[in-house]
């Protein structure tokens, strides 16, 4: 199996479409519902990869990221940002809170898929 991505995002329909390609394009894939469960199975995961909704309820991407990069163990592990506000204003306070990418919504799996081969060098 490839590398395993760590897919979060509050709306299941797209966590499980995007694991699903994920897998399907060679990757091992799990998945969080929240900031917060990002968290916990990122440290426990140690993932290749995590693809970050910045866009939830309770703790957004961009606080899940600043705590990802803020913890020795998860600080290593590059994460890739998914949002519909596609400003460039996002795209900067993503990367400023510790993203290595940015992709906008609505995006194709295939852009995922891409982005990580990109940033993981494969």
């Amino acid at each position: 199996m490839g590398p395993l991505i760590l897919v979060v995002d509050d709306t299941r329909d797209s966590r499980e479409l995007f694991v699903e390609f994920l897998r399907m394009a060679g990757f091992e894939a799990e998945q969080a519902a929240s900031g917060a469960e990002a968290l916990d199975k990122a440290a426990a995961l140690r993932p290749s990869a995590v693809v970050m909704d910045l866009e939830m309820p309770e703790m957004d991407g961009w606080e899940a990221t600043r705590r990802l990069k803020a913890d020795a163990r998860t600080r290593s592990i590059p994460v890739v940002a998914l949002s519909a506000h596609v400003m460039e204003g996002a795209r900067k306070k993503a990367l400023e809170a510790g993203c290595v990418g940015f992709l906008p919504k609505p995006c194709y799996p295939s852009q995922v898929s891409e982005e990580l081969r990109r940033i993981l060098g494969s």
